[in-house]
Order: C-alpha cells, then sequence, then structure tokens
C-alpha cells in the first residue's frame, strides 16, 4: 500500500524542541561533525550535553533514534531559511522571475553549505550515499512537494500558466541533490551574484515565466 503521509508537513511541525532535547541535538551534531557518525558513541554524546546515559537512553532508546533526531532537525532547519528567504520576496511582491532566482540560491547555498552532509560524504560515504541515491525517494519527495507548493502558489497568483508542477519541481529536486553530490562543476558556486545570473539564464525559463 502507498505511503499516504506527506514528508513535507511532518518536517515542518517536527519542532521546536525542549531545551534538553536541543541540547543533546546540538551535542550530537557536534560529535558527529568532529568523529563522524560511526565512531560517536551514545557516551561520548551524554558528557557533552552533561546528562547520564541513562536519562540520554530515556530521550532516545538507540543511537539510529537519536541519528534520525538530527536529520529530521537539519531538514526543518533547511527548509525554514528557504521558507524565510521565499516570505521576504512576497512580503515585497516580488515577480515570479526573482522568486525563482532567490528559491535556486537558497536552496543551493543550502545543500552545498551543509557541514555534516560534506563531513560525512568525505570520510563516511557509505552511511550517506544510500539515502541521496538508491535510497533517496524521501529526499527527492520533499524537495518535489516543496518547488511543486511553491509552483502552485505562483500559478495561483497569476504569475505563471497553468501546467502540472510535478515534472519540473522533481527535476529541479533531482538537480539539486547531484549538485550537493559533486562539488565540482562550471556553475559559479561561491559568487551569489553570479548565481542569480546563472538562475537568470538557465532556471528560470524552465518554469515557463510569462
Amino acid at each position: 500500500m502507498a505511503r499516504l503521509t506527506k514528508l513535507l508537513p511532518l518536517v515542518r511541525n517536527s519542532g521546536p524542541e525542549d531545551r534538553n532535547q536541543a541540547r543533546v541535538l546540538d551535542a550530537a551534531l557536534l560529535a558527529f561533525l568532529d568523529f563522524g557518525i560511526k565512531r560517536t558513541s551514545m557516551v561520548e554524546v551524554a558528557r557533552r550535553c552533561g546528562l547520564s546515559l541513562a536519562t540520554l537512553y530515556r530521550r532516545f532508546a538507540s543511537k539510529s533514534d537519536l541519528i534520525q533526531a538530527v536529520a529530521l532537525r537539519q531538514t526543518r532547519d533547511f527548509i525554514d531559511d528557504v521558507d524565510g528567504v521565499l516570505q521576504r520576496q512576497v512580503d515585497r511582491d516580488a515577480g515570479a522571475e526573482e522568486q525563482i532566482v532567490e528559491l535556486f540560491v537558497a536552496f543551493v547555498n543550502g545543500l552545498r553549505g551543509n557541514q555534516l552532509v560534506h563531513r560525512l560524504l568525505a570520510t563516511e560515504p557509505e552511511l550517506v550515499l544510500p539515502f541521496l541515491t538508491v535510497k533517496g525517494a524521501p529526499i527527492i519527495e520533499l524537495g518535489r512537494d516543496y518547488l511543486a507548493e511553491f509552483i502552485t502558489r505562483l500559478q495561483g497568483e497569476g504569475k505563471l500558466p497553468a501546467y502540472d508542477p510535478a515534472p519540473l519541481a522533481e527535476m529541479i529536486a533531482r538537480t539539486a541533490v547531484s549538485l550537493a553530490l559533486t562539488p565540482q562543476t562550471v556553475i559559479p558556486f561561491g559568487d551569489d551574484a553570479a548565481l542569480r545570473e546563472f538562475a537568470r539564464d538557465h532556471v528560470v525559463v524552465s518554469f515557463r515565466v510569462g
């Protein structure tokens, strides 16, 4: 039976954490960045966040649960950041082109600037790569649904023509994952002005802006 629960609203509604849980997740993230996931123990996380091991296990029954919680918060923070960028565009009633450009820049910078993803890709690719490739359906779904929601809103505002947003949204989501995985590229990352120009020249046209 197909899964009916959509991931995007689940991620958006997943927080915020209480102070103690946030402290645990902060400690776990720093440990993952320092040692990687495989070498980080629950003992190390408990030490860093100042809790007993028993208390930590009452909050997270296993290391896998803790890893999932860190990943969920990282995803939510990414979406919140992109939401914030787009809301500023909405507040100034920006046209479709400007909103697409700013969305592209926020997406790319957020993905490529994620320290944990790049730490794991460099040192523990066998852990993270499956979830960005052969087991990457949830990541693709999140990106696709976010972009489809974005396109649908612009269509409702009369800023984009009517079309099915899902195929375009999925293509862009898959491209974004590729950009995160492969840093070597001729696309001008690291220069937001050049990246915006690239988006105007090569990305905006895909959305059929009139």
